[in-house]
C-alpha cells in the first residue's frame, strides 16, 4: 500500500500490573470462576512464591479468570495475541500483557519474559497459542524446555477442564457448565531444569499438557442441555466420514448432518455423538477431528495436498488500532506452504509467502468478530493478514477448518 503505517511497538518493556488495576482483574474474574463452581487443585504449588513460568492450556477466554484466581493475590504478565490489544492497547499493557504475533520466532518475547521473572512476577503463557479446536491439545512449540532452562525459574503448569465443553470455539455461547476443574501444579524446580536437557523438559511438558474435555465430561457426567449444543460443529467436523465428502458437514441444533450423502448424526447432552440411521463411524468428538488429519496426513505424505486457490479478502493488522482492508487476491496453501497473492486498495500488488519450514502451526477463526466470517491468520514479526473466505469451490462456503 502506498501508505504507512504506525507499527506495534513490541520492543516496548512489559511493566508489572499496576497496583490500582489488580483489585480489577479480580473482579473481572472471580463472578466466573465462582458461577462454573471453578475447582482449582493445587499439587506441589501450596505456599509458591514468584517468580516462575506458568504455562496454561487453552480453550475458552475462563482460562484466564480460573489463572488470575488461582495466582492470586500475585501478580503476572500475560502473553497475549495482539489482536486482543485491539482498541486497549495502554491498558492491556498497564495490566500487564505482552503483546505476540501468532507463531512466529520473536526472541524479543524472551527479552520481555525474563524482565518479568527478574521482576520477581509470574510469566504466565498459552503455549498452544489458540483456542482448541475440539478440547483436546494443540500442538505445542519445540522451543519451550529451551526457553524454560533460559529463564532458571520454577515451572508451573495451569491445565483445566470443562471450559470448552461450557463455550467450545465453533459456538462460544456459555453453556453454564458446572463445576469445571482445573490442576495448578509444581512441574520444574530450577534444580531439575539445570540438571534435564531441553528436549527432555520439553517431553515433559507435552505429557502434562494431555487433555480432552470431551472424555472430562463423560467421566464426570456433566449433562450440556442447551438445545444448539452442536451448532457449528460442522467448522471442525468437515468431512463426513460415511461418504468421505469435504466441506459439505452442516450442523443445526443437536443434529450434524452431511449435505452430500444426507447422513446425520445427534450430539448428547454428554457430549456422545451417535448416527441417526446405521453404523455410529465416530461417537467421541476428537476421534473423529483425528481421523480428519489422518486423511490431510497422508496426502502430505504423498505429496499430493494442496487447498487450491481459493479466493481471499485479506485485511491487515501493523497496529493495535484496527483491521485495515489490503485488498483482494488468492491464497494457495500446499507442499510448499502459504502463498498468499493479490491487489492492495491502491492497486499495487502484495505477497506474502510462509514456506513450510517458517511455521510449525498456523491460526484459524470462525466467524470472526461476529461480521466478517472464518479466516486464516498469518503472521510476521511486522505484520499480521487476516485472509477471509469469499467461498468454496465445493460448498459456497468459508472452509478453512481442512487447511488448519
Amino acid at each position: 500500500m502506498k501508505r504507512e503505517f504506525e507499527r506495534f511497538d513490541m520492543k516496548r518493556p512489559p511493566v508489572p500490573t499496576r497496583w490500582f488495576l489488580r483489585p480489577l482483574t479480580y473482579l473481572l474474574s472471580a463472578p466466573d470462576v465462582k458461577k462454573h463452581g471453578a475447582v482449582i487443585r493445587r499439587i506441589g504449588t501450596e505456599g509458591l512464591k514468584p517468580p516462575y513460568v506458568m504455562l496454561c492450556n487453552h480453550n475458552a477466554f475462563l482460562d484466564f479468570k480460573v489463572a488470575t484466581m488461582a495466582i492470586w493475590p500475585n501478580r503476572a504478565n500475560y502473553v497475549v495475541a495482539i489482536d486482543g490489544f485491539i482498541g486497549r492497547e495502554e491498558l492491556l499493557r498497564q495490566v500487564g500483557c505482552i503483546c505476540k504475533r501468532k507463531f512466529t520466532n520473536d526472541i524479543t518475547l524472551v527479552r520481555q519474559l525474563k524482565t518479568v521473572i527478574d521482576n520477581g512476577d509470574v510469566a504466565m503463557i498459552y503455549p498452544e497459542a489458540r483456542y482448541s479446536l475440539c478440547g483436546t491439545t494443540a500442538v505445542l512449540p519445540a522451543s519451550l524446555g529451551k526457553l524454560c532452562k533460559l529463564l532458571k525459574a520454577p515451572v508451573v503448569t495451569l491445565i483445566c477442564h470443562g471450559h470448552h465443553v461450557n463455550s467450545p470455539f465453533w459456538n462460544l455461547h456459555d453453556r453454564g457448565v458446572k463445576p469445571t476443574e482445573a490442576e495448578f501444579s509444581l512441574l520444574f524446580t530450577p534444580e531439575e531444569l539445570a540438571a534435564s536437557s531441553a528436549d527432555e523438559l520439553n517431553r515433559r511438558i507435552v505429557e502434562a499438557f494431555q487433555y480432552d474435555d470431551f472424555a472430562w465430561q463423560k467421566e464426570k457426567g456433566i449433562r450440556t442441555p442447551y438445545e444448539g449444543r452442536a451448532e457449528g460443529l460442522h467448522k471442525v467436523l468437515y468431512q463426513c466420514p460415511h461418504c468421505g465428502t469435504e466441506f459439505r458437514m452442516r450442523s443445526k441444533g443437536t443434529k450434524l448432518f452431511c449435505e452430500s450423502c444426507g447422513k446425520s448424526w445427534t450430539m448428547s447432552e454428554l457430549g456422545e455423538l451417535s448416527a441417526d440411521e446405521g453404523e455410529t463411524e465416530f461417537s467421541h468428538i476428537p476421534d473423529w477431528y483425528e481421523w480428519e488429519r489422518a486423511n490431510v496426513r497422508r496426502e502430505v505424505e504423498n505429496g499430493s495436498y494442496s487447498s487450491g486457490v481459493l479466493p481471499v479478502t485479506v485485511d491487515t493488522l501493523p497496529n493495535a488500532k484496527r483491521f485495515i482492508r489490503l485488498g483482494e487476491g488468492t491464497m494457495v496453501h500446499d507442499m510448499n506452504g502459504f502463498t498468499v497473492r493479490g491487489t492492495d486498495v491502491d492497486g499495487d500488488h502484495f505477497e506474502m509467502i510462509k514456506p513450510v519450514p517458517s511455521l510449525y502451526s498456523c491460526h484459524i477463526e470462525y466467524e470472526y468478530l461476529g461480521k466478517h466470517g472464518d479466516c486464516v491468520d498469518l503472521n510476521t514479526l511486522e505484520d499480521t493478514e487476516e485472509l477471509y473466505f469469499a467461498h468454496c469451490r465445493a460448498c459456497g462456503r468459508p472452509c478453512p477448518p481442512g487447511l488448519a
